[in-house]
């Protein structure tokens, strides 16, 4: 079951993605980027500007147990400019559930999510050595650009901008 997340649920959301961080990027940053990129998006105040900024955040539960979560809002005018641009910010399942269609059924949720608001593109970012990637080429979504952000302390996200029209 997937349901729209709470302010309340904001802390499961940081569990959620401390659990699946690991996971999903071990292989590809180091641990010191995971821990900072957690605190950076996942901390309660981060989450919590996330969230009054406007970001719509969903939760799938299975058995009541919340195994996955997704996170859409209005693309900012620096990833790609223009009327009816969302933003799949976030989209995490829990490594153990992956494969069972949680996190398909969380990406077409935003994505009717987006069209309901009348929204025309959803795009979102997603890092060049991650298999996500080819999840989201599986769903429609075709690569934009390459994007390379520069954090603080040297990190570097090396991202593609992928995004699927409608």
């Amino acid at each position: 079951m997937i349901r729209v997340a709470l302010q309340e649920d904001l802390p499961l959301v940081r569990s959620l993605a401390e659990r699946t961080w690991p996971s999903a990027y071990g292989h590809i940053i180091s641990a010191a980027q995971i821990h900072y990129m957690l605190d950076l998006m996942y901390s309660d105040d981060a989450l919590a500007e996330q969230y009054w900024a406007g970001h719509q955040f969903l939760l799938y539960e299975k058995e009541g147990q919340p195994i996955g979560f997704a996170s859409w809002s209005l693309a900012p005018a620096t990833d790609l400019p223009g009327p009816g641009v969302y933003k799949l910010n976030k989209l995490y399942v829990l490594p153990q559930t992956q494969q069972t269609g949680a996190g398909k059924a969380l990406l077409h949720a935003v994505i009717d999510a987006v069209k309901a608001v009348e929204g025309q593109q959803l795009v979102l970012q997603v890092n060049k050595a991650n298999k996500a990637k080819s999840f989201y080429a599986k769903q429609g979504f075709t690569i934009l650009r390459e994007m390379v952000v520069a954090l603080d302390h040297g990190f570097v996200m090396d991202d593609y901008l992928m995004g699927l029209s409608w």
